[in-house]
């Protein structure tokens, strides 16, 4: 899925590809709708979270 960069904010990737959602909330993400979903890159709330994005990418690529 090289359409989904950990660049990209949580709110970018939900629009466009849903289906990841399932897959951040098992990551530990579980607030997918808050403010910062939308301002924060991927690998910033990663790192917030705690959570390797290399292993979350991965997770995700397997959506």
């Amino acid at each position: 899925m090289a359409d989904i960069t950990k660049d990209m904010t949580i709110g970018e990737i939900l629009l466009k590809k849903p289906e990841v959602a399932p897959a951040l909330l098992e990551a530990g993400m579980h607030c997918l709708g808050c403010p910062a979903s939308q301002g924060e890159t991927l690998e910033e709330a990663a790192m917030v979270h705690g959570i390797d994005i290399d292993d979350l990418m991965k997770a995700i690529e397997a959506v």
